[in-house]
């Protein structure tokens, strides 16, 4: 299967205005002279000309094509027509996985053509480009080269880190544009030896976040101490981050270490930090300041090599209005931040995660004989791809497994799918069991809750609107268009 890609120049839009059989324009040229199976055309216009070249294409070509509309601040910056360009081929990539791609050069302005230059190699793409003396022919470009020479060495950065470099990484599956910012953050900060603080939801994958950061760090080969900070009694605290004496208190026995010490020389993970009263964020404080600490029971400070990675599914600002928190820890603690996406905003990884998640429970099955090859009807997939994850990562998997669990068939259907996932009450009851009068507004929460999946949907889009369109149900991208101008925020 071949599929040709390329922008709408406006030399196609007058070509076919003139409809002048000896100049066709680039595009239709290239659909003359060569094979395709399909072509699909990125549309920065967003006008009635391209109406008329849709028509005029089909008249003359049978190829099935496809004219994608997407907002550019302008046709000459490349790192935008290289993020709309690039999240266009991954969807094509991926809905046509054994697909040959072409990229044709000649459509669009220079900024353009260099763009599809970059991609080529990454997509194992071949390039053309045409004009009316030479017809088409095959660009021979010494990518290695041009990678160097762009005019924007932002995009060439961006065209090779797709993958973080520290093997550490490579675990945290993800394909979104979301996810992969953080990944590429924390890789480049693990091995500078920083404290990091981890911002999520529950679920969204904190500990295994400081987990990779330790094993991309120089103190990988020492020791890695989780610690739930909301599992501790208060009045515990002390003697558990910093040890204590022996006849510090009764039973205290023995001197033992605290988490600090067990951590010396790596990595102390403090989950949950916001659950940490007061008097303890005091103590931690001077510990992060001193380098230092004393034992319950102690009178010398004891040196510790530790360095600090904490995570809370709290917001840590509002915390601090509300004089929970101490803003002197905060600033302390936040010399690196992480904020993970929750899993509604990361719609590309969703199926990758749920293939994974799947061939998990498969593996966890087979251990009691025989092995399972489960998996997921049509209908079920859709279920999953639909339900909005409110346990985030952690939600998935354990649904997922029920699933596996409690199917007797070797295809999951969406009965099996429905009785699996959990009833979420809270988010139902924000939408749907709001009480009346007292300023309820129908029509202002109905706004809320479009705005939210337009907004979504653009974004998981990569901003081109008929996959958008797709995304929410319409039938056509000007139906997108209007409730967008009806809807998004001012």
């Amino acid at each position: 299967m071949d599929i040709l890609i390329c922008w709408i120049g406006n030399a196609d839009l007058s070509a076919a205005e003139k409809d002048d059989a000896d100049n066709l324009g680039p595009i239709a040229q290239a659909l003359k002279d060569g094979s395709y199976s399909q072509a699909v055309f990125l549309d920065n216009y967003r006008n009635e000309r391209i109406e008329t070249y849709r028509q005029w294409l089909a008249s003359r070509f049978s190829v099935p094509f496809e004219i994608c509309p997407v907002v550019l601040s302008s046709p000459t910056n490349h790192k935008g027509i290289y993020e709309v360009a690039r999240n266009l081929v991954r969807n094509v990539s991926h809905r046509y996985p054994e697909a040959r791609l072409t990229f044709h050069i000649s459509p669009g302005t220079p900024a353009m053509a260099l763009v599809w230059m970059l991609l080529a190699p990454v997509y194992g793409a071949r390039v053309i480009e045409s004009s009316r003396e030479k017809g088409v022919q095959q660009v021979q470009f010494p990518f290695e080269i041009a990678a160097y020479f762009l005019p924007d060495r932002e995009l060439a950065r961006l065209a090779q880190a797709e993958v973080p470099s520290l093997p550490a990484f490579q675990a945290i599956l993800h394909k979104s544009s979301a996810m992969r910012q953080v990944v590429q953050h924390a890789a480049h900060m693990a091995p500078r030896d920083v404290t990091i603080l981890i911002e999520g939801e529950s679920g969204t994958g904190k500990e295994l976040f400081a987990r990779a950061i330790h094993a991309g760090s120089l103190r990988a080969q020492a020791p890695f101490v989780p610690v739930n900070c909301g599992a501790i009694p208060a009045e515990l605290i002390e003697s558990q981050l910093f040890g204590y004496k022996k006849g510090a208190f009764t039973n205290a026995m023995k001197d033992t270490p605290g988490y600090f010490q067990t951590a010396d020389g790596g990595t102390l993970f403090l989950d949950e930090l916001g659950e940490l009263p007061p008097s303890a964020q005091v103590k931690l404080l001077r510990v992060l300041e001193e380098r230092a600490i004393v034992p319950v029971g102690g009178t010398k400070e004891e040196k510790v090599d530790v360095r600090i990675i904490a995570a809370t599914n709290r917001n840590l600002l509002q915390e601090i209005s509300a004089n929970r928190f101490r803003s002197d820890l905060f600033y302390r603690l936040a010399v690196g931040i992480l904020r993970l996406p929750a899993l509604r905003e990361r719609g590309e990884d969703l199926e990758l995660l749920l293939e994974h998640a799947l061939e998990k429970a498969n593996g966890e099955l087979s251990k009691h004989g025989g092995a399972i090859h489960k998996k997921f009807s049509d209908s079920a997939r859709n279920i999953l791809l639909n339900h909005s994850w409110p346990g985030n990562v952690r939600e998935l998997n354990n649904t997922i497994t029920r699933a596996a669990l409690w199917s007797s068939a070797e295809v999951i259907d969406a009965e099996v799918v429905r009785q699996s996932l959990l009833f979420a009450p809270d988010d139902d009851m924000a939408v749907l069991d709001r009480p009346l009068g007292n300023g309820f507004s129908l029509r202002d929460l109905t706004g809320v809750v479009i705005s939210h999946y337009l907004e979504r949907a653009m974004r998981e889009a990569g901003g081109i609107k008929t996959k958008a369109a797709k995304l929410l149900g319409f039938e056509h991208y000007q139906t997108l268009t209007n409730w967008l101008n009806k809807y998004s925020k001012k």
